[in-house]
């Protein structure tokens, strides 16, 4: 549960199956390097660069290399998680973007390509943040057509209404507040089970009194067998996704080759036992093992880690990060992590959800090297593992901020000839301000969200970690960003040297709720609800501020020219509020208060003013700005001389589409 996304920058090629490394830029840091790549329907694609690599050893490079080869042979494992049909999908839009040999220029073509974007962007025929099914501009018969040109005919009486039908697969993860959100979600999680029937099945196999309880269903589907029994088939080598976790293995066991030291080759070990047995005790062993590696350069993630996705908030999606240490930027966050205790002591929440000795806290800046999964395109900005409760009471975390993806948003926002600070913020002295601090301020907001926030409190005894159910999510978000917002504003940060005035940490205030009540409404369509868990955590946070301050007028609704803003009064007395909503939520979920979490997030996190929404829409579309972004991926291409390898070299991609086909075939193992 433990992701950041880019909160603040809001932010068509033709088809053809070539290797972007090989008509890619070659790696060079610096010069007049073009970050935006693509841009299509709601998303802008861009380029990260890959800081030092030119600095790092041939073995480091090749531990890199192979780390990234596993981080992409698990690719299509995040598709069929999302939906069960998808794969189907994207072969039918593979197939005809390589075999179609009609108009190509046509307006029904164009709207054809922009939709396979959008899927490959995706993952899958839902969209990637707002989570309901996105359908084509080109008409019904089109579709088909396309099919029947480009060999795939026979599949079109099945696909056209999984891709057309607004009632079939209409969510991938719904938070219906009525019926049963697991027959009502689209992810490939659950068949032919009820909630009900889910949440009993676990009941009965979780002792509540487990010290150290291993995450029950992080890695398996649930279904009835032949007896109408509930099962729970395996994802492993020899199970569901077998063949992808084999190729994910055997790169793991060539990296193990070529890893910087014993702890890593040990907990390659040990993650591919996982994923070979299926054993969970075995994912919190590799977990325990990888907070203990803190002394590589080379780091990564990779397993089925985060569960968002699930409406039950058990499942995990699988995911992969390869990144390099930061060493210059890592300096404040290990100042933050070697004064963790200072802030949990002297955090605004109850005594006895307090961390009396706050272990292992280690915190660092990365750039990012691959991305992979559920990290590709769409990228979080900083990274907090492991999930589970006890290892991190126990062994503490790992918490990273990727600086070269941060620095990949702010330059491609200024390849932008529009802002939405210059649309949305009410005077010129707060968009000075966010000018002058916002940039470093988000930076220091991630580091203290990810670095001490998920880090902070504890459950109290007998209290599960899946307690909060579908509403889990949202709330420890929510937690963490007010864990950055309360001591971004404090005292203690001027004086460890991480804030450079006692006023820099306002724009952050100023943006947050911009953002949380009205800026990020942009995101969603007109009718809709807010059902992303990021979101719903930013809109929670910012209207129950706007709320509990309303008497004292410290968030104020100011119209201008029939346009609404929201304008920060009083900031001290909102850094009370949001240490007030703090300690509230961590009672909630050190205490396991589910009516009282799902009363916070139905309250304030769910619904939206339509007026207000369609207003933002307006102003935001006349912006022409895209709100998401994901990223192609560098590639890391082997140099051979004279039949043996002498470097690695990185070429930089500018052609999403051409990415996308280059995986299928690379990639596609399912």
């Amino acid at each position: 549960m433990n992701r950041f996304s880019k909160m603040f920058l809001t932010l068509i090629s033709a088809a053809a199956a070539t290797s972007c490394g090989q008509g890619g830029s070659s790696a060079g840091e610096g010069g007049d390097f073009r970050y935006l790549v693509d841009q299509f329907a709601d998303i802008k694609i861009m380029k990260y660069q890959i800081p030092g690599w030119n600095n790092l050893t041939l073995k480091q490079k090749e531990y890199i290399y192979h780390l990234s080869e596993a981080a992409k042979y698990g690719w299509d494992i995040y598709w069929d998680q999302n939906c069960a049909y998808n794969l189907k999908v994207r072969k039918v839009l593979q197939t005809i973007l390589e075999e179609y040999k009609g108009d190509r220029t046509c307006s029904e073509f164009g709207d054809f390509t922009v939709y396979a974007k959008r899927v490959f962007f995706s993952n899958g025929i839902h969209h990637h943040y707002a989570e309901n099914k996105f359908t084509p501009d080109c008409g019904q018969d089109y579709f088909r057509s396309l099919m029947e040109a480009s060999g795939c005919g026979d599949q079109a009486d099945e696909l056209i209404p999984v891709i057309y039908s607004p009632e079939l697969f209409a969510e991938r993860r719904s938070s219906a507040s009525e019926g049963d959100i697991v027959a009502l979600s689209s992810v490939n999680f659950y068949e032919g089970v009820t909630r009900d029937e889910v949440e009993k099945y676990y009941a009965g196999i979780i002792d509540p009194n487990d010290k150290e309880p291993i995450s029950y269903g992080l890695n398996t589907k649930v279904v009835k067998d032949g007896n109408g029994n509930i099962v729970e088939l395996p994802w492993k080598v020899g199970g569901i996704y077998g063949a992808a976790l084999e190729k994910v293995c055997e790169e793991l066991g060539k990296a193990a080759a070529v890893a910087e030291n014993d702890t890593q080759r040990k907990e390659i070990a040990e993650l591919v036992e996982y994923y070979r047995t299926g054993d969970l005790k075995l994912w919190d062993k590799y977990n325990i093992t990888w907070v203990m590696d803190t002394l590589g350069t080379v780091d990564f993630t990779n397993g089925f880690v985060e569960d968002y996705n699930d409406p039950l908030g058990r499942k995990a999606y699988w995911e992969s990060l390869v990144n390099i240490k930061d060493n210059a930027a890592s300096a404040r966050t290990e100042i933050l992590s070697a004064n963790a205790q200072w802030f949990e002591d002297n955090a605004p929440i109850d005594d006895r959800f307090k961390k009396k000795s706050v272990k292992g806290v280690s915190a660092k800046v990365i750039n990012a090297a691959c991305l992979g999964g559920g990290c590709y395109p769409a990228t979080p900005i900083g990274i907090n593992l492991p999930n589970a409760d006890w290892i991190r009471k126990e062994y503490g975390s790992k918490s990273v901020t990727i600086a070269n993806i941060t620095h990949a948003y702010d330059a491609a926002a200024n390849e932008a000839p529009a802002s939405t600070l210059e649309e949305f913020a009410y005077s010129d002295e707060e968009k000075a301000m966010q000018k002058k601090y916002g940039a470093y301020d988000d930076e220091i907001h991630t580091d203290l969200h990810e670095c001490l926030g998920h880090g902070s409190g504890q459950l109290l005894p007998g209290v599960s970690s899946t307690a909060m159910g579908e509403y889990a999510s949202a709330l420890e978000e929510a937690r963490a960003d007010l864990f950055g917002l309360y001591y971004i504003a404090d005292p203690k940060l001027v004086e460890l040297g991480i804030m450079t005035d006692k006023d820099a940490y306002k724009p952050q205030y100023s943006n947050y709720i911009r953002n949380g009540l009205m800026v990020q409404l942009n995101r969603i369509e007109l009718g809709r609800k807010v059902t992303e868990a990021h979101m719903q955590n930013r809109q929670l946070i910012a209207a129950w501020c706007y709320e509990k301050g309303k008497d004292a007028n410290v968030i104020e609704k100011k119209v201008r020219d029939g346009k609404t803003y929201f304008v920060v009064n009083d900031y001290e007395a909102l850094r009370g509020l949001f240490g007030d909503l703090l300690a509230e939520i961590q009672r909630i979920k050190s205490e396991g208060d589910y009516e009282a979490g799902k009363a916070l997030v139905m309250d304030y996190a769910v619904e939206i003013d339509p007026a207000l929404h369609k207003e933002v829409k307006e102003r935001y579309d006349a912006l022409g700005l895209k709100p998401y972004g994901g990223f192609v991926n560098p590639d890391i291409v082997p140099v051979e001389k004279n039949g043996k390898v002498v470097d690695y070299e990185v070429r930089y991609c500018d052609d999403f589409l051409g990415q996308q086909l280059e995986y299928c075939h690379k990639y596609g193992t399912l």
